[in-house]
């Protein structure tokens, strides 16, 4: 991919792992947990090493990790440098950013809670971050939207949001070098953003929406994780993990020949005939 002054335009990513997962109440950091034989964090990670596109990897890890860190991640090699993670997200990312060297054309920030992204979402990103200067994976929201009043004690609607212009935000979010640079000022100056595309927000910027995957869930909660360990145990052997849902579905057919001297009766209604089925 080039510029269009010909010049080769590097992309590289941010893994944002710099948080405990408490949420998950695990006791070890949710992205070191296992998910088919490898951690989340490790398959993050390997979804942006393997891709054409990524010239480099920066990772913000929880400084404890960072003392022992696990031992796949000297397997991707000098493309991946490890940061110390702050109190919030978008003080992970500032650091990360910081440490890239030589400055990005295109910056990628991804969640290690999300193990399953794959290779066609990042180029959404990158392409339409080029273009565009800002943009997220997202998903338009196939339920109906409520927004509650403020206040406390039982939440009562306040009113009805249109369904067609609600998304829901996924990661990767990709940006321009300047954009996340303009982006993480604003953060640093007091703003705060759950994550990068809001801080562009608040900084100016339009943020535009590409086709996310339903598959690239986030993990947060014990039954997200079971979730994944099924669904991944169904895919690598055809078999329910345990603990999954026990639901299969097929098509099928019946048949029986017709006889004197019995009703005919299909589902539950007798019907007027001179034959009746045999079953």
């Amino acid at each position: 991919m080039v510029s269009d002054t010909g010049a080769a335009i590097r992309v590289v990513a941010i893994i944002a792992a710099g948080g405990q997962g408490r949420r998950l109440g695990a006791g070890t950091p949710k992205q070191l947990l296992p998910l088919g034989g490898r951690t989340m964090l490790e398959r993050s990670i390997a979804a942006f090493a393997s891709h054409p596109r990524v010239s480099g990897i920066v990772v913000a890890l929880p400084p404890e990790v960072i003392a022992h860190p696990p031992s796949f991640l000297a397997g991707f090699g000098t493309r991946l440098r490890v940061v110390a993670g702050g109190v919030r997200r978008q003080d992970s990312v500032a650091t990360a950013f910081g440490a890239i060297d030589p400055p990005p054309d295109v910056v990628v920030i991804h969640d290690a809670a999300r193990p399953f992204v794959d290779s066609a979402t990042i180029d959404r990103a990158i392409d339409a971050a080029v273009e565009s200067g800002a943009a997220i994976a997202a998903l338009p929201s196939g339920d109906t939207v409520k927004l509650a009043h403020d206040g406390e004690g039982d939440p009562r609607v306040a009113t009805t949001i249109p369904r067609d212009r609600v998304w829901l935000a996924q990661t990767p979010q990709a940006f321009t070098r300047e954009v996340l640079a303009a982006a993480l000022a604003v953060g640093a100056q007091g703003a705060s953003g759950t994550d990068e595309a809001a801080l562009a927000e608040q900084a100016g910027h339009i943020v535009r929406l590409v086709a996310g995957d339903p598959r690239n869930v986030k993990i947060t909660t014990p039954a997200d994780l079971e979730l994944a360990r099924a669904a991944l145990a169904y895919e690598q052997t055809g078999e329910r993990h345990r603990g999954g849902t026990d639901m299969r579905i097929g098509v099928g057919y019946d048949s029986h020949r017709l006889v004197q001297g019995r009703p005919l009766v299909l589902g539950g209604v007798t019907i007027p005939h001179g034959t009746g089925l045999a079953g």
